[in-house]
């Protein structure tokens, strides 16, 4: 732009100034003299289509006509009614025949308003949908507030249709809402939400079928010719499920599964159930009590064994679960369980799920933990918990022993049967990252039963899944449960260890703040406690804190005090590690030959360690040291033999290190097409573990925009 003079004659500053979100490329100049050509493009995110399949439709042509054609600017409607009415259905045939007015995308969302785990909070919701905009989740910010202003921007230059299914309240789903000119937010919900209507949104009620398309939903399942033999049955049987879709199709494929029953008899042993059945979802008094009728039919067909093991499954407080946890609740071998989990599945009162998983759709699950409410004692139902704990306990130490093997693992003092075997890191990493939204639930529902140290010994247990992949917006509130465990348990060591996890998890967050204020707290306990390597454990930690504040002679101060303390007691490792903290802040301060020995003494030391993660990151360390003395040859050994061991690992977050460090060394050899290549592939791995990418981010920025030709993605 052109200089400005001031008043008195005194040319003015340049001003060049971007504010605002940000969500796509942005190129800022002044004086522009010839011409400008811009090559390549940047990579555009997919557009999203996440509506899932609509199952069977029978008419519904009202309620299609209430929802009308979809292209109505900045709508948000309700779709409410009974469970088990056919909302979900409904909305998602409508959706389907609607895409095309919405080029920029479909969302969708499931919130779990009436699931047994709780609804979806609407934080996790919009991280989800703001990745699938186009954002890496490391550029996700953790509030609700941020989180929905930077959803909203997104929104703002699309044209959008955002399903949310199954909504619990208003306040849920408020901010899930685009907001955007051209977009329609569609919500599900057994409530009415008056809520929304407040703020201007539509309603539309789906009601019963009417006669003629609940018969013709019934043919449709038994076939014409079964419903034309007993046609006054037929009619019974839709009256008596009061023509509700779901009601109507469990009781369809109970009749499928058994070809000599008759209509009749279907229809005699609803009415039986009827006169003593409650409502099914008890906090909505507008629910069916024939869906509940259906289930339990379909439930009282089943032999003991598999009802017994259909109510204790109820009483799972997570998402999914296999054969070894279905056995943990019913107290009885897998052998034993996996007939039972077979039929159930073919009953259709579970999903199976790749792997060899499970799980409830949300009203089969209401189901069965009714009935193990009523059925089932609470001593039996708290000894079903119990067993599940210990089984979760015992495998999540199985994995944490495989991954570091240098742990002091306790011992649960409760043997388990079937826990999983690890046969390598990897694996064991794999399965903690894969059964975190389990061992979340579970930690919590102990909690809640005053199974405080099944809680703490879990959150302990599961420590490298967050070391390795990050996960650090969730790892905060796991860690919690932890800590508030341990105090409910009355441990003041445990307190103290649960400390350090919370402000770990506060430090990665970038909460530094906080983070010293809880290992301030848990060097108070420490010191009360009289544990000399302990205390000079959270010395190192606020060390840490110092060094990511950039107090470079203060870090130097506590990683020392903590390097004599762990010598003084024998605790090579522990005086590794805090030697690889002291070399990085050797390098930092521009000491690089002082840096090559202490990394140098601690590679040696974790070598013998049984500790593959961090002799590794002595490797990248080192090679950061030697890059700074500027041998590159010694540096980009060392950073490739580390980077080789974070991948044998499985360590995402190491992997992604040991690149971003191969990046800057191609800076530094002059070659800053390898250079992009290796920062875009450390970006990419860290996308998924939620930790910042702002690095990597100025790093690209400072190279050329694109490679050359000839480059390969490193190995």
């Amino acid at each position: 732009m052109a200089t400005n003079p001031e008043a008195d004659g005194t040319p003015r500053a340049h001003v060049n100034e971007l504010g605002g979100v940000v969500a796509g490329p942005v190129v800022q100049m002044r004086d522009v003299h010839g011409g400008m050509h811009f090559h390549g493009a940047p990579d555009t995110p997919p557009v999203p289509r996440q509506l899932p399949g609509s199952g069977r439709l029978v008419d519904r042509a009202g309620t299609l006509a209430d929802l009308g054609a979809g292209t109505s600017a900045h709508e948000a409607i309700v779709v409410s009614g009974p469970a088990g009415i056919g909302k979900t259905t409904v909305v998602l045939h409508w959706a389907r025949s609607i895409v095309a007015h919405f080029p920029d995308g479909q969302l969708y969302a499931d919130l779990q308003g009436h699931s047994a785990a709780g609804p979806v909070r609407p934080a996790e919701v919009l991280g989800r949908f703001i990745h699938a905009l186009g954002l890496p989740d490391a550029r996700i910010p953790a509030g609700l507030a941020e989180r929905t202003a930077l959803y909203r921007s997104l929104a703002a230059s699309r044209r959008l249709l955002v399903v949310l299914d199954d909504a619990y309240s208003a306040a849920q789903v408020g901010p899930l809402l685009p907001g955007a000119l051209g977009s329609v937010a569609v919500v599900t919900s057994r409530w009415r939400l008056a809520g929304l209507m407040v703020r201007g949104a539509r309603s539309v009620q789906v009601g019963p079928l009417g006669r003629d398309d609940a018969l013709e939903l019934l043919r449709a399942v038994l076939g014409p010719g079964r419903v034309a033999a007993e046609p006054d049955m037929a009619v019974l049987l839709v009256e008596q499920c009061e023509r509700s879709p779901l009601a109507l199709s469990i009781a369809a494929a109970r009749l499928v599964t058994r070809p000599r029953w008759t209509l009749a008899r279907m229809a005699r042993s609803l009415a039986e159930e009827r006169g003593r059945l409650a409502v099914l979802a008890t906090q909505d008094a507008e629910d069916d009590m024939t869906i509940k009728a259906a289930l339990t039919l379909s439930y009282r067909n089943l032999p003991e064994d598999a009802r017994r093991l259909y109510r204790m499954l109820g009483v799972h407080p997570g998402p999914t679960f296999d054969g070894a946890m279905a056995a943990a609740l019913a107290g009885v071998p897998v052998a034993e369980v996996e007939d039972g989990l077979d039929l159930l599945t073919e009953a259709n009162l579970l999903d199976d799920l790749p792997a060899g998983r499970y799980r409830f759709q949300s009203l089969v699950r209401l189901h069965a933990l009714e009935l193990a409410e009523a059925d089932e004692p609470e001593d039996v139902r708290r000894a079903a918990i119990r067993r599940l704990a210990e089984w979760a306990v015992v495998a999540a130490l199985a994995a944490s022993g495989v991954i570091s093997p240098y742990r002091r693992l306790p011992d649960p003092g409760f043997p388990t049967p079937d826990p999983p075997r690890f046969t390598d890191a990897t694996g064991a990493v794999d399965w903690l990252d894969e059964e975190f939204g389990n061992l979340r639930a579970i930690a919590a529902t102990a909690v809640d039963l005053g199974l405080y140290r099944h809680a703490r010994l879990l959150v302990d247990a599961s420590w490298p899944l967050f070391m390795h992949r990050g996960h650090h917006a969730e790892r905060l509130a796991f860690d919690r449960t932890g800590l508030a465990a341990a105090r409910a348990e009355g441990d003041p060591e445990a307190e103290a260890k649960m400390l350090n996890r919370t402000g770990l998890a506060l430090r990665q967050l970038g909460r530094l703040d906080e983070a010293a204020a809880e290992f301030t707290a848990a060097l108070d306990l420490w010191r009360r406690l009289d544990v000399p390597s302990r205390i000079a454990g959270t010395r190192r930690r606020l060390g840490l804190l110092a060094l990511d504040r950039g107090a470079l002679a203060e870090a130097a101060d506590q990683f020392g005090a903590a390097l004599d303390a762990y010598r003084a007691a024998g605790e090579d490792r522990r005086a590794a590690l805090t030697l690889c903290d002291l070399g990085a802040t050797l390098i930092k301060d521009g000491r690089a030959a002082a840096a090559v020995t202490a990394l140098t003494e601690a590679g040696r030391s974790l070598a013998t360690a049984s500790d593959p993660y961090n002799e590794a990151r002595s490797l990248v360390l080192l090679g950061q040291a030697h890059a700074r003395l500027a041998d590159l040859a010694a540096a980009s050994a060392a950073v490739e033999q580390g980077l080789a061991a974070m991948r044998g690992i499985g360590s995402a977050l190491g992997e992604a290190d040991a690149l971003h460090v191969l990046g800057d060394l191609a800076v530094q050899a002059g070659d800053p097409a390898a250079a992009r290549l290796r920062y875009l592939r450390a970006r990419e791995i860290l996308g998924d573990t939620g930790a910042s990418t702002g690095a990597l981010d100025a790093a690209l920025a400072a190279i050329e925009p694109e490679p050359g030709p000839g480059h390969e993605t490193p190995g």
